[in-house]
């Protein structure tokens, strides 16, 4: 507050910024449930029956619609996003290579807890 009594005007939110952490919370809830058998947040489909073979985790499917805005946002401001990327990469996995979504995010929660996202951290070899 000023000497008047009046508080100083805060400085305006970056948007970007703003979705940037809302994602990031999102992400970290959803590895944290996933890491503990709930399937569905790196693909709709898992190939088993039940709620999550047929959608029934929306919030997986709204984290990656907003990781995909979020990456398209921050590359069309010349910014990268490392969280949304990686994420991204990681949806993308399919086949025999697949080690599973609980290992995955497991793996993922590790690698961002140690400040490894966006980074090769190992000379290229993929961490799972």
């Amino acid at each position: 507050m000023d000497h008047d009594g009046t508080s100083d005007p805060e400085p305006e939110a970056d948007p970007l910024e703003t979705a940037e952490r809302a994602f990031a919370d999102q992400l970290i809830a959803c590895l944290e449930e996933c890491a503990r058998g709930r399937k569905g947040l790196f693909s709709d489909y898992e190939g088993g029956a039940g709620e999550e073979a047929t959608g029934g985790w929306p919030e997986a499917g709204s984290l990656r619609d907003l990781a995909l805005a979020l990456q398209s946002a921050a590359e069309r401001m010349g910014r990268g996003n490392a969280l949304a990327h990686d994420f991204l990469d990681l949806c993308s996995m399919h086949g025999e290579c697949h080690p599973g979504e609980r290992r995955l995010a497991r793996t993922f929660l590790e690698r961002i807890e140690r400040g490894e996202v966006g980074t090769s951290g190992d000379g290229g070899r993929k961490p799972w």
